[in-house]
């Protein structure tokens, strides 16, 4: 599914959307460049969900735990060697909780990653605009892409 994003308020609403639609241990993958809006998206999705602090990203520390409405653990793998850097962190822990994770720069550790997931690819068309292919697996994708269907800016 591609979403075209026009500027900063419509990739609120595709956050609010995605918020809408998590469920107890979904896992939401995300890539691009740097600068593309990861981390914006990501702080959209967390503030519908119910996180009150301020989300940056966790280039250093790799993850960091939020309280939502359960457990919301924001991830960026960007500086990870190796997927068996991963499990040294605990990543099990997380992914197979019953919290929330989201991944920036999920492609570095694909080999571990779950089945069930949203994939959100984001690719930059000019300084405000954005392109976003969403694809996944199981109930929460199922769900997600009933939701976006109804959104304007959906494209077939």
């Amino acid at each position: 599914m591609k979403i075209n994003l026009n500027n900063l308020r419509d990739t609120e609403k595709l956050g609010k959307i995605i918020a809408k639609c998590i469920e107890k241990g979904a896992v939401i993958c995300l890539n691009g460049d740097l600068g593309v809006g990861k981390t914006s998206l990501t702080q959209f999705i967390a503030k519908e969900f119910g996180v009150k602090e301020y989300i940056v990203s966790p280039t250093f520390t790799i993850i960091k735990e939020y309280n939502g409405k359960f457990p919301f653990y924001h991830m960026d793998v960007y500086r990870i060697n190796s997927e068996d850097d991963m499990y040294d962190l605990g990543y099990d822990e997380y992914i197979y909780s019953e919290g929330v994770t989201v991944i920036e720069w999920s492609r570095l550790i694909e080999g571990i990653l779950p089945q069930e997931r949203v994939n959100i690819e984001i690719k930059r068309i000019d300084d405000d605009k954005r392109e976003v292919n969403i694809e996944g697996k199981g109930m929460f994708y199922e769900r997600l892409v009933k939701e976006l269907k109804k959104y304007e800016n959906t494209v077939n």
